[in-house]
């Protein structure tokens, strides 16, 4: 008989807590009762810097025993760690899954994987992308991350169960880089224009992270009717640049004009620089619709949690520091 079935709190270990997606997930697992241990090379400013009331345990996820010991217990691995800066991920990306696989197989514990659209190229889009859509990327980060989904579906045969939830880009109010932190618009600084980097006529999906994290949360609590290699589209919010802007227009209460984002640059740097080259690699995912079918989501779970987009980006420019929280916001 486990520990869960006797009463106590399920564990789950996140690798990556103090960025957005495990940071935000460690945060609504917290809230959602379960014990969460969090492994940082420096967990005792990572314990400030994130406010989480989580165990943290001082580890590197490219360390294989520090990995296996921080996930002795884990019912859950989440796997949030990224390469900062897009820089070296063949070197660092796949060796951090290798250990959380092994640490996994330990404990018969499921990783859980937060996916991307890098895995797709433009032969699926212009339609909603479903989970049997063909993987075919168009970048190295791309086929990396295609490579890392391989491994855990071939871990599943030796006891290292997985979930891979995918979603377009990140937003939301714990998320200062990325393209709507850092691109779009400048976290921490009032708002007087935006930058948009493909057409505005197009759709694009966008992940609103709270909403994210708690579908996280909801699959994890359904173990028993997950199968061993689980794998479920997050629609989020598919939006034109024009009705992104509009929706910025309306937290701001002001028109804003919108500046093309400046690929040419990128292309002159990026032999010089590798977050740069890497970037220009994805300006393809801008040139076409590119949304998520949650059908199959949403058979799973009924509903799936959802912040209307005024509510979602208003919260995320007052939390950044970009508009002055409203008396409303202040009252909460």
């Amino acid at each position: 008989m486990t520990a869960h079935t006797l009463g106590q709190k399920p564990l789950a270990l996140v690798i990556g807590a103090t960025g957005a997606f495990g940071g935000e997930t460690a945060r609504q697992l917290v809230a959602g009762g379960w014990r969460v241990r969090a492994l940082h090379r420096r967990p005792d400013q990572a314990r400030v810097q994130t406010g989480l009331a989580a165990d943290w345990v001082k580890g590197d996820a490219m360390s294989a025993s520090d990995v296996r010991r921080a996930a002795e217990g884990a019912r859950v691995i989440v796997h949030a760690a990224n390469p900062p800066g897009y820089k070296n991920w063949r070197g660092l990306a796949a060796p951090m899954l290798d250990n959380s696989i092994a640490a996994a197989k330990a404990e018969n514990a499921r990783i859980l994987l937060p996916g991307n659209v890098y895995n797709y190229g433009p032969d699926v889009f212009g339609r909603p992308i479903d989970e049997a859509a063909a993987q075919t990327p168009r970048t190295r980060k791309g086929k990396i991350r295609v490579e890392m989904e391989r491994r855990l579906r071939d871990a599943a045969q030796s006891g290292a169960k997985s979930l891979v939830l995918r979603a377009g880009d990140f937003f939301g109010p714990a998320y200062r880089t990325g393209w709507m932190g850092q691109i779009i618009f400048q976290a921490g600084k009032p708002i007087r224009s935006l930058t948009y980097p493909g057409d505005l006529s197009v759709r694009h999906a966008w992940a609103y992270l709270p909403d994210l994290a708690a579908t996280a949360v909801r699959l994890l609590e359904k173990e028993d009717e997950l199968s061993a290699v689980a794998g479920f589209q997050f629609a989020g919010h598919a939006l034109t640049g024009h009705e992104l802007r509009a929706a910025f227009e309306r937290a701001v209460g002001r028109k804003l004009p919108v500046m093309p984002f400046p690929w040419f640059a990128l292309a002159a740097v990026g032999p010089f620089n590798e977050t740069f080259r890497e970037l220009y690699e994805m300006r393809y995912l801008w040139r076409e619709t590119v949304t998520m079918d949650e059908a199959r989501l949403k058979a799973v779970l009924g509903t799936v949690p959802h912040t209307p987009i005024d509510e979602a980006v208003t919260t995320t420019l007052t939390e950044l520091g970009c508009v002055a929280p409203t008396a409303t916001a202040r009252a909460a």
